[in-house]
């Protein structure tokens, strides 16, 4: 399916951040197992970052697989129902998707915004503005446990931290990837939504998985 040169932009970034994060993970997990079996050593800051890359991934992995439909859901009720009322129900359902990841990109922006200096969203459902910060209200002090600042981030110290040296990393540098993350994920179930509307797909989850596996196996009983 032809896709713009942003949707393009984004699915590669995805790849990519999704192939790092695995090598990443399994580049300190290996070094770590060497080091502790080997020399009764290991990298102590190695199991916070491996668990950070992983919700990075799991993350990035939920917006990925609504762009490739490769999210489970039952159909029973859909396949037994005419096209037209199908393609309502569908567009209803994606109508719900849509207002459920609106409340989860503001859950993540009011809890990373705690530990990155900014403002909450007001609003028990959804944002009606930002709430007022004051100096009180500042968070950006707040470090992870292991992982060391590196000198490279030594700039944000002044922004973020009124000068103070981080001994960690801030938290809001890896709790970035909630807002990101959601904001990534409403992209796609938009674009998943448009492709409904506009009758280039019919779902938006992976249609009669079982079905095909039970097919290929009996197809391969056949041949022997």
């Amino acid at each position: 399916m032809p896709q713009s040169g942003w949707g393009r932009a984004v699915e590669e970034f995805e790849k990519t951040a999704i192939a790092v994060l695995l090598g990443l993970m399994t580049l300190i997990t290996f070094v770590n197992v060497v080091l502790r079996y080997g020399f009764n050593t290991g990298i102590i800051w190695g199991l916070e970052a491996t668990t950070f890359l992983f919700a990075w991934l799991v993350l990035f992995g939920v917006s990925y697989a609504v762009k490739v439909t490769a999210n489970l859901g039952v159909d029973a009720v859909l396949t037994m129902l005419p096209a037209g009322p199908r393609r309502v129900l569908a567009l209803v359902s994606a109508a719900v998707f849509i207002a459920y990841v609106c409340l989860l990109l503001k859950g993540a922006w009011d809890y990373w915004a705690n530990f990155a200096n900014l403002p909450q969203t007001t609003g028990r459902w959804f944002p009606t503005g930002f709430e007022e910060m004051k100096r009180t209200s500042f968070r950006g002090w707040y470090e992870v446990v292991d992982i060391p600042m590196p000198d490279w981030l030594r700039w944000i110290e002044p922004l973020m931290n009124d000068g103070e040296s981080y001994e960690k990393i801030p938290r809001f540098i890896p709790y970035f990837m909630l807002p990101f993350g959601m904001a990534l994920l409403l992209f796609r179930v938009l674009q998943a939504t448009w492709r409904l509307a506009t009758g280039r797909a019919e779902s938006m989850i992976v249609s009669h998985e079982a079905e095909d596996a039970i097919e290929d196996v009996a197809h391969l009983n056949r041949e022997n």
